[in-house]
């Protein structure tokens, strides 16, 4: 246990500033979406930016293909969260049992898909496992440009799924970040679920 903590110490200290700029802004911009601020989308543009190098120098080629959806999501997010607001919407939906089970299918089709690409195409040595968590995430993404209150239950599973993967990889610092993540997701879904009952 001891020895797994110095190896945390140790790659805390060789952590490059490529790496901070994106768990810092990639926590403030989690923390703003929980919040329902529409900040987190342009401050999630540096975030995904940084991460998509630090993947791709890690070879963890499907998280690189991710922050390049990551950017187009949070421009698109950005200007749909603008554009509900100014209607005065119900500010957050809830998916239904039909629209659980195409997501469910979604992140299959998307797993198999991607875990193909990455098994015969890159020298991934986790390409179904990257796939999965690749997929996840897509999904996730969208849901929460549309501000279904699932996706943050699907950002609490996935996040978790992320830790070992980032630890295997050697960047302790977003394997925490990702911990991190984890419980701003359940406090998101609690305070989103409490916000779309008061408009139930």
């Amino acid at each position: 246990m001891q020895d797994f903590f110095q190896q945390i110490a140790s790659q805390f200290a060789q952590t490059t500033w490529l790496e901070w700029l994106g768990t810092l802004t990639g926590f403030l911009c989690v923390y703003l979406a929980a919040k329902q601020n529409i900040w987190n989308w342009p401050i999630s543009i540096i975030s995904v930016v940084s991460y998509a190098i630090l993947f791709y120098d890690a070879k963890l080629y499907g998280d690189t293909v991710l922050q390049f959806y990551f950017l187009f999501t949070a421009v698109y997010g950005w200007y749909y969260w603008l554009k509900r607001k100014e209607e005065k919407k119900k500010p957050i939906v809830k998916a239904n049992k039909k629209q659980l089970m195409l997501i469910v299918l979604a992140i299959i089709c998307l797993t198999a898909l991607i875990g193909y690409l990455l098994d015969n195409k890159t020298n991934s040595d986790v390409p179904y496992i990257d796939a999965f968590c690749t997929a996840v995430s897509f999904v996730a993404q969208f849901l929460m440009t549309r501000k279904v209150l699932q996706n943050w239950l699907l950002w609490v599973f996935v996040d978790i799924c992320y830790i070992p993967l980032y630890i295997h990889k050697e960047l302790m610092l977003t394997a925490v970040l990702y911990l991190v993540f984890a419980i701003i997701a359940w406090n998101g879904y609690r305070d989103w679920q409490k916000t779309y009952k008061n408009f139930a």
